[in-house]
């Protein structure tokens, strides 16, 4: 395939993404208003729901019979038993409902995030605001948007002046817990003008590419939670990495996202890491 040939193809599948994304966020908003079948996960604080299942089955089959050559990476089939394996193969990575939490109580902060990645590079990103109807697409080389309109980070480098979000990741036994709280303490002391949690990876990752929040952190999320949201804050001017400091591990369950790479390194120099299994735990790491 040329590279002429290959933009063409890639830019197909995005356009195909951003209907399914819609469509699933219409199922998402009228799910919402019926009774949740609510069961966990890993832990008490891993939620799923019936709504979560339906509506990857939706994306992957529909996805499936228009491109069946591809492989595929949902949060819902992973947690069924699928392993979780990025190869060179054009690769749908896919969360239904980011925010699980916030969807069983109808707190209004819920995504449905599809990402793409082809020869482990990750090639575009779409993200649906399913409550407030907000599309978030990038494509790499082509710039990120916002319902059209093209994002920007901000460009503060000054920690004292930033926005910090982060999430609370299902692990809550006590030692993670005295991590978890003892990194939020440095940021609110480093000082900062705030640190705040909403419940959903993926929109906190979009408002770092509007430029709403400067920074990122988290341990404990998955592949589909990053994926097209690492292309939207890098094509929006932003930086996307290890909590180490290096290059991005999608698969590590770790990240750090900033509009600037002064405030990033500020933030891997604050952190104690918290420990988490990787999602590929039986192969060997992906780097992007």
């Amino acid at each position: 395939m040329t590279s002429m040939e290959s933009d063409k193809c890639w830019q197909e599948c995005m356009d195909v993404a951003v209907q399914i994304a819609r469509r699933a966020g219409q199922m998402v908003r009228e799910a919402v208003k019926q009774e949740k079948r609510v069961s966990t996960k890993s832990t008490p604080a891993d939620l799923v729901t019936e709504a979560d299942r339906q509506v990857e089955e939706v994306i992957i089959s529909t996805l499936r019979e228009r491109f069946p050559s591809h492989r595929f990476i949902g949060e819902e089939s992973s947690a069924a038993g699928e392993k979780c394996i990025l190869t060179d193969s054009p690769t749908w990575i896919i969360d239904p409902i980011d925010g699980t939490c916030n969807f069983v109580h109808s707190f209004p902060m819920v995504a449905v995030s599809i990402g793409f990645a082809v020869r482990k590079e990750l090639e575009f990103g779409v993200i649906y605001h399913c409550f407030e109807e907000t599309l978030y697409t990038a494509r790499k080389g082509h710039g990120a948007f916002c319902n059209g309109l093209r994002l920007q980070v901000s460009k503060e480098k000054d920690v004292s002046k930033a926005l910090i979000l982060t999430e609370i990741g299902a692990k809550r036994d006590p030692k993670t817990l005295k991590i978890f709280s003892g990194n939020i303490e440095k940021f609110l002391s480093a000082p900062t003008h705030g640190l705040r949690i909403i419940g959903s990876s993926t929109l906190s990752l979009c408002y770092i590419a509007t430029g709403a929040a400067n920074a990122y952190y988290q341990y404990g999320l998955h592949c589909w939670d990053i994926a097209a949201a690492a292309v939207i804050i890098r094509e929006a001017g932003g930086v996307v990495i290890d909590t180490s400091g290096g290059p991005l591990d999608l698969m590590s369950r770790r990240v750090i996202a900033a509009g600037t790479q002064e405030i990033a390194s500020f933030i891997v120099q604050q952190l104690e890491p918290i420990s988490y299994e990787r999602d590929d735990h039986d192969v060997g790491a992906q780097s992007l």
